[in-house]
């Protein structure tokens, strides 16, 4: 038994959920999503809340049966609220600024970098240029645009320059001893 496939989903006002077969559709302020739940899964929505059921006791049925019921969770929550990743700008002179549809970044490189900002993303950028938000309804996405944008430049580990997580640590080293 899967201890989170068995709770259900509660669909809070504002969010429409609708299950058409294998498909689960997700419609709320911030936009509208769509899942295709695995062969072995099947969804309800019963007194406003989504269940879901594995059509069998197999390991592919138990171990899709918690996976689709955190997908749809995130669907619904993105829809009703959306997701949001900061990011911070370690760096003498580094900064980011957003223009038209890119993104632009002065992180230590003889030229600024562009970084497309892909559909149903916003990026905002906040004090002196040096704070990022990253916000979407789905929580993949925002996860992925937010790696991206940190792969471009990582903080080192000597003097700490470089674009990270707000929420991360970066373990310093020692430099070199004299």
């Amino acid at each position: 038994m899967s201890r989170i496939g068995k709770n259900p989903v509660t669909v809070p006002a504002g969010v429409t959920v609708e299950v058409k077969g294998q498909e689960v559709v997700v419609a709320g302020k911030t936009g509208r999503r769509s899942l295709v739940l695995h062969r072995e899964i099947s969804a309800a929505v019963k007194d406003g809340k989504v269940v879901f059921v594995p059509r069998s006791q197999s390991k592919l049925a138990r171990s899709a049966w918690g996976t689709s019921r955190a997908l749809v969770a995130n669907m619904v929550k993105g829809a009703q609220a959306g997701f949001e990743r900061n990011l911070e700008i370690n760096g003498v002179g580094f900064r980011a600024d957003v223009q038209g549809k890119n993104l632009m970044l002065k992180i230590g490189f003889s030229h600024e970098i562009a970084f497309p900002i892909p559909e149903g993303i916003a990026i905002k950028v906040g004090e002196k240029n040096v704070a990022l938000s990253v916000t979407g309804a789905d929580r993949q996405q925002v996860g992925q645009v937010a790696a991206e944008i940190r792969q471009l430049r990582r903080p080192e580990p000597y003097k700490g320059k470089g674009i990270k997580y707000a929420d991360e640590t970066i373990r310093r080293k020692e430099g070199k001893k004299k």
